[in-house]
């Protein structure tokens, strides 16, 4: 009988090491997708800020409640580049034309944003040639293109601004922190 009872003291020692390791391990992943979710979501709300900011930015191009001030669309774009972009508006609706300036900054930046991914810059909204307004959130690609009336790509730098019909942004963005070995786009 003595024997038995010792055999049935490590068996259930053994099953209860199990059960404890289950137990990590189910904690340690439940961890980890909240992790990545909670992440994911960050990313989601900074690329839907980012991109509210650009559309009412972009909806104004050529605006101004003095219309004197900007009397044809094609007089709004003052630069039109694959990452720069500079164009008057009336930012505050008040009849004076504004310069907005969008640019995406050089991958030094992270060096000063101190991200670990190597990857994410600033994006930068310049007014009236002020002091640029930086943002970290996590974008690794602004890209703009511009088309004609026919839909015909134009070459950048657009050197004249009069075939502009149509611009296409495109914005890729990263979590500037690692999940699961991997950067969450």
């Amino acid at each position: 009988m003595g024997t038995s009872t010792i055999i049935d003291i490590i068996t259930s020692a053994v099953v209860a090491g199990l059960l404890l390791l289950i137990a990590l391990r189910l904690n340690a992943q439940a961890n980890e997708s909240t992790t990545v979710y909670n992440g994911s979501v960050i990313l989601q709300q900074n690329i839907v800020t980012l991109v509210a900011w650009i559309e009412h930015d972009f909806r104004q191009i050529g605006y101004c409640r003095d219309w004197t001030q900007i009397r044809r669309t094609s007089d709004a774009f003052r630069k039109a580049d694959s990452s720069d972009i500079m164009f008057w508006t009336d930012v505050d609706n008040n009849g004076i034309k504004d310069s907005i300036r969008w640019y995406i900054g050089p991958v030094t930046d992270n060096i000063v944003n101190q991200t670990p991914n190597p990857r994410d810059r600033l994006i930068y909204r310049v007014v009236n040639n002020g002091t640029p307004k930086g943002w970290n959130l996590g974008v690794t690609q602004f890209r703009l293109r511009y088309y004609r009336y026919n839909r015909t790509q134009l070459l950048t730098p657009v050197t004249n601004p009069d075939e502009i019909y149509e611009v296409e942004i495109s914005i890729s963005c990263e979590s500037p922190f690692r999940f699961t070995e991997q950067w969450r786009t």
